[in-house]
C-alpha cells in the first residue's frame, strides 16, 4: 500500500467519526452525550494527520525520486484493515442496543435509599424505571400503592408472550451497558424494540416496600412513541395529563 493511500484511510476514518458525532446523532447509540466533543476532536485530529501525512509523503517521494530515480514508499499490507472501520463509519452504522442485549443482562443494581420525598400530586405520575423500582422495593411508606404511573422504555419480550418495559443505561459507552426492567401485565404486546409509554398501577405481588415486591405494572394504556435522541438514559417521560 502506498503511503498516500494510508493517509487517505486516516482521512476516511476521521470523516467517519465526524459524520456520526458532528453531522448526525449516531454516536449516541454507542456513547454518552458527554463523549461527543471527544469524538469530534478525534475526527478532526485524524483528518489533520491524514492531510499532513499526505503532504509530507509527497515531498519525501519527490526528493527520493530526484535522488534515486524511483519510489520506495510503502507500508505493511495489514494497514488495509483501516479500511473496514472507515467504511463502517461512513456507510453503515450498527444498530443501537435493544431488546436482544437487555434480555441477556441481569437487572442493574438499584441504589438503596433511606428516605423518599413525597410523590407529586399528578396523575398519571411520570417516573423513571429506576425510581419505580426503588419505590416498590424500598419505600416503607408504600406511597406508590394505588398510584397511576407513566413510564417510557423499549419492549423486551420474555417467556410465553410476556414482556418487560426496559431502559438500557450506559456509564461511558455501549460496552458497559446495564438495563432496568419493569414487568408489564395486561394490554397488547408490542413488537420487540418498540419504544412505548405505559400507564398503569403497581402489580400486587409480594410485600410492597420490601425486596419481595414484584417490580411490575398492570398496564392500562400502552402507546407507541418515537425513540428519544439519547435513549441510553433512564429519563422521565412527558406527562400526558395533569390533575389537581
Amino acid at each position: 500500500m502506498k503511503r498516500t493511500l494510508q493517509s487517505g484511510l486516516l482521512v476516511l476514518c476521521g470523516l467517519g467519526l465526524l459524520r456520526i458525532s458532528l453531522v448526525t446523532d449516531l454516536c449516541l447509540r454507542y456513547v454518552k452525550e458527554s463523549m461527543r466533543p471527544l469524538l469530534i476532536a478525534s475526527g478532526c485530529v485524524l483528518v489533520l494527520l491524514g492531510v499532513v501525512s499526505a503532504i509530507l509523503d509527497r515531498r519525501g517521494r519527490q526528493r527520493e525520486h530526484d535522488t534515486h530515480g524511483h519510489d520506495h514508499s510503502h507500508v505493511p499490507r495489514v494497514a488495509w484493515l483501516l479500511l473496514l472501520p472507515a467504511l463502517s463509519l461512513l456507510c453503515y452504522a450498527p444498530p443501537a442496543l435493544g431488546a436482544y442485549t437487555a434480555s441477556r443482562q441481569p437487572p442493574k443494581p438499584i441504589v438503596r435509599q433511606g428516605e423518599f420525598a413525597p410523590l407529586a400530586a399528578i396523575s398519571p405520575l411520570p417516573m423513571t424505571l429506576s425510581d419505580f423500582t426503588s419505590r416498590v422495593q424500598q419505600d416503607r411508606a408504600r406511597a406508590i400503592k394505588g398510584r397511576t404511573v407513566l413510564m417510557t422504555g423499549i419492549v423486551t419480550p420474555h417467556g410465553k408472550g410476556g414482556w418487560d418495559l426496559t431502559r438500557i443505561i450506559i456509564n461511558c459507552c455501549a460496552a458497559d451497558a446495564q438495563s432496568v426492567k419493569v414487568r408489564v401485565y395486561g394490554g397488547p404486546v408490542p413488537p420487540a424494540n418498540t419504544w412505548v409509554t405505559v400507564t398503569g398501577v403497581w402489580h400486587p405481588a409480594g410485600t410492597l416496600g420490601t425486596s419481595s415486591a414484584a417490580v411490575a405494572l398492570d398496564a392500562r394504556t400502552v402507546k407507541k412513541v418515537p425513540r428519544p435522541v439519547n435513549g441510553y438514559q433512564d429519563a422521565l417521560p412527558l406527562p400526558t395529563a395533569r390533575t389537581p
